[in-house]
Formats: structure tokens, sequence, C-alpha cells
């Protein structure tokens, strides 16, 4: 990952609508420390794009994408370029759209209507640890696990530690890791630590799939 002072957070941008995903390339190249290198209109030519090339820090994905749909592509990217952090980028607010894409592994997912300012905040925000959601789409997803009738199952068991299910719950509540470490008066160091071990365990590659799959188990 890149060293914010050093160099530039690359971005690559999915995205059919052509003006679009020219406007939000523009807007993203004209930020300090940014740089959307690949722009893409179908997630077909993205992944043909990363056999040849490196995989960026960050991709912004539409849902609605002809060929392999967002919500496909976004399966196929945590598989291939795990340490690619994916933020959904979509005019989409549906409950269903939003519970698939985090359960996909989404780290984000951020409504086109909210505005450039909101890409800005949404990829320095994952790239410090962060899950990027507007309130109301958080509200959507924590609406759709409660309504899941997966919930109402025994409870999973996945060997997670006390510290590490209560890294898990501030992780829920919305902090970031050096939020988390200044809570529980340990470094971001010993929460990077432990989130390793909370991936491992519950076979995920993302905050935001840990998060979606504890809350699914019923684990916090």
């Amino acid at each position: 990952m890149p060293d914010s002072k050093t160099e530039q957070i690359r971005v690559w941008l999915v995205e059919d609508n052509e003006v679009f995903r020219r406007n939000v390339q523009r807007v993203i190249n004209g930020l300090e420390e940014i740089a959307c290198d690949g722009s893409f209109d179908s997630a077909e030519a993205t992944f043909d794009a990363l056999q040849k090339e490196a995989a960026p820090d960050v991709i912004l994905l539409d849902v609605q994408l002809p060929g392999v749909d967002g919500i496909s592509a976004l399966e196929k990217f945590k598989e291939i370029v795990p340490d690619t952090r994916v933020i959904i980028l979509t005019v989409f607010d549906d409950a269903d759209k939003i519970f698939r894409a985090v359960c996909a592994g989404a780290s984000g997912y951020v409504l086109k209507a909210s505005g450039t300012d909101k890409i800005d905040e949404a990829i320095r925000q994952v790239m410090s640890g962060g899950a990027p959601m507007t309130p109301a789409v958080a509200k959507k997803v924590l609406d759709a696990f409660a309504n899941s009738e997966i919930l109402t199952g025994k409870k999973g068991d996945y060997g997670l530690t006390a510290r590490e299910q209560e890294i898990l719950r501030l992780l829920a509540d919305g902090l970031l890791k050096k939020e988390i470490a200044d809570a529980l008066s340990i470094s971001v160091n010993t929460v990077s630590t432990h989130l390793r071990r909370v991936y491992d365990k519950l076979h995920v590659n993302t905050n935001t799939g840990a998060v979606a799959k504890a809350l699914r188990e019923g684990i916090i």
C-alpha cells in the first residue's frame, strides 16, 4: 500500500456510462495524492488489464454493467487482487444490492448522488482501514441483516477471542483502526494483527466482509 507522503493512491474506475466515467476520472486526477490511471467500461476489460498491469489500490465499481455485473465482478476481484479495496459506486440504494455487495467483500458503498467530495472521502477512508457508507446505506445494511433468516440460527463458532470480538464490534460501529487502538489503549499494529487473525478465522479479506459475516453469524 502506498505511503501517502511519497506515493499516489492508484485508483481504477469501472463504469459503463462514458460521460460519468470521464467526469469522475477528471475529478479524481485533480485530487492531491490520488490518481485514476485506469478507466474501463466493463468488468471483462478490467480483468484483462489486471493480467498486464499492477493492481490498483482502489477500484471504484458500478453495479449495473454490460456482461459481468458489478456484484459478480466484485467476487472475482477479491479472488485475483485480494489486497485491492473495492468501493461500489452506483445509483442503486436498494437493500438487496447493498447486502449482496457487503457480503461479497465490498470495502464501501457510495451512491453517485453523494457527489465527488464523497468519492474523495471514501477513497481516503478505505486506505485508512475504514468502510465508507452514507448513514442511509449503513442503516439498510443493518436492517437487511436484522431481517435475514440466517440470523435466527445458532451463533457461529469461529474461535474468536474476546479481544477479536471486541475489535469487530468497534469496526461495526464505524471506528477506524487508529480509533480502535485509542479506545482499547493498544497500538495500531496490534489492531492490525488481531484483524489478520479475524480474517483467517472468518475466511474473509476485508473489514466490511468481517463485520458482515460476524453480524450474519451472530458473533457480535
